[in-house]
């Protein structure tokens, strides 16, 4: 079963001529669930993996860089005919959001489902949950986590041999817990391994819950929106600097943490660089790269880039300097 993270758009507040506003798409064997949905988003779909017909969205906040594009997207799959229902999530509020987002925009002819999350509300999926997570942005706001069910435990085919149990459905099914001819799963199948974890955090600053909640995640994907000369900026805004959310990702002890949402003001290896000294398992993805989520007896989470010519290093997009502008405010 695949698990991946895919950037749809990486900037902050403010887009670049190489980074769109916030966007993952998490994508899970058949199911396909986008966080956030910013401005183009449908835009930065049509122009690398294709506009697939979404099963959920997840909104973390409601600031515009992180909603604006919604509207556009739904109008898109209303014109393609779409039938199957909808379903949008986020923090409460949402449905006076977007009764006003879709009376300008149109209605839409599939149903489409708005559901307020609180704080601390976990979803089951097929083989997996999701969680929502309070965050200590300006006004509410939610991170979100993903974690898979157990799975279950290695069969030992040799102790099942020795119990008179023939290779075959039978090994399947003493996997499955089934009792199979007197011979229990206990005394042959190994200890439940866990699933995987992936967290986004949204708009936040330095968040205890998060980090409670993150715990031992494979992949954390944090913003990262100032640089630690301006953290009280940072704390102003609400938002976090990169040595902050590497602080959290040390803490939390995750395995892999993706840095996201940059200020146009640094290039991006300032923030991966001042991250690394903290949390050395850092990477900062460029729009349209993947991070794959192996299980972990097949390895570690994996940051695939887009531009097969690019390589792994450095994590900036080459050129793409610096802008200064008053951003941090969403």
């Amino acid at each position: 079963m695949d698990l991946s993270a895919f950037f749809v758009g990486t900037a902050g507040s403010i887009p670049t001529a190489r980074r769109g506003l916030p966007g993952v798409l998490v994508r899970r064997g058949g199911d396909r669930i986008l966080f956030d949905c910013g401005e183009g988003t449908q835009r930065q779909l049509v122009q690398s993996v294709g506009l697939a017909d979404l099963d959920e969205v997840f909104l973390t906040h409601y600031h515009a860089d992180h909603w604006l594009g919604l509207p556009g997207l739904l109008k898109t799959f209303d014109l393609r005919g779409r039938e199957p229902p909808l379903t949008v999530h986020g923090p409460p509020g949402l449905k006076d959001l977007m009764a006003l987002a879709m009376r300008a925009a149109g209605r839409v002819r599939f149903e489409l489902r708005l559901a307020e999350l609180e704080p601390g509300q976990v979803l089951d999926r097929d083989g997996y949950q999701i969680g929502a997570v309070a965050v200590d942005h300006r006004g509410v706001g939610l991170a979100y986590v993903i974690f898979e069910d157990e799975r279950p435990g290695h069969l030992d085919p040799e102790a099942a041999a020795a119990r008179g149990i023939a290779p075959g459905p039978d090994f399947g099914r003493l996997q499955r817990g089934e009792v199979v001819d007197g011979v229990s799963p206990q005394e042959v199948v190994g200890p439940a391994r866990p699933g995987r974890k992936l967290a986004m955090s949204g708009d936040t600053r330095p968040c205890e819950e998060l980090r409670i909640a993150a715990h031992g995640s494979d992949l954390l994907i944090h913003e990262a929106t100032f640089a630690e000369p301006e953290w009280e900026r940072a704390a102003e805004t609400g938002h976090s600097t990169a040595r902050q959310a590497a602080e959290l990702a040390r803490d939390a002890e995750v395995r892999l943490l993706a840095l996201t949402h940059f200020s146009t003001r640094y290039p991006a290896r300032v923030l991966r660089d001042e991250a690394r000294v903290t949390f050395p398992r850092t990477v900062i993805p460029r729009d349209f790269d993947t991070i794959e989520i192996p299980f972990p007896e097949r390895g570690g989470p994996r940051l695939v880039r887009w531009d097969p010519d690019a390589g792994d290093e450095p994590a900036e997009v080459e050129g793409e300097e610096p802008v200064a502008a008053p951003d941090g405010a969403n």
